[in-house]
């Protein structure tokens, strides 16, 4: 990297012999990305529920979260057809029920959600899986294609706390337990 006088960093451009990485490469490389572990769920008559770890925050005024959803995906669909989608935030003690909606075998439809507790959410009738870390109702209000993703943008219309626990992560490749160790100081 170097200075371009003005206190700027410039990044050096990328080789002419450099080529984009494989399929397996870039999911090595963001397997090494850290983080927590959700369910999104869409209501309807073709409800839905998938393990994602691919949301995020986007913006505070207004409140816009995002999620990303291959166009193959069940989901894809239901929350198109929703209109909206909600959040559910897992805690270290629900690693099974990630790898419940991540499993491809489970039941289509409302019947997945048979014997999970859950809670529709008053806004949106999404199902908000019990005793979670955090929860959230959102209206969609933007779709972006990406690849073979989407980006689908939502506003939130809710947004609560449950009990304080351990998040689960993910992390190459599996779902982590954090070992709760105290937090690193803020930086200045």
């Amino acid at each position: 990297m170097s200075n371009d006088g003005k206190g700027r960093h410039l990044s050096a451009a990328p080789s002419p012999a450099a080529s984009a990485p494989t399929p397996g490469e870039l999911r090595g490389v963001m397997g090494r990305f850290a983080t927590g572990v959700t369910v999104i769920t869409a209501a309807g008559e073709h409800g839905h529920g998938m393990t994602a770890n691919s949301f995020t925050s986007v913006s505070l005024e207004p409140p816009l979260v995002l999620c990303c959803v291959a166009f193959t995906a069940r989901g894809h669909a239901a929350i198109t057809n929703a209109g909206g989608y909600g959040v559910t935030v897992l805690g270290s003690e629900q690693r099974d029920l990630a790898r419940y909606f991540a499993d491809k075998l489970r039941p289509l439809g409302a019947a997945q959600f048979d014997g999970v507790a859950h809670t529709p959410g008053p806004l949106t009738g999404a199902p908000l899986l019990d005793g979670a870390l955090a929860w959230l109702e959102c209206e969609l209000v933007q779709t972006h294609d990406a690849g073979d993703h989407s980006i689908f943008v939502g506003r939130v219309l809710s947004a609560r706390t449950g009990p304080a626990q351990r998040p689960l992560a993910f992390y190459e490749g599996g779902f982590r337990d954090l070992d709760g160790g105290s937090a690193l100081p803020r930086s200045a």
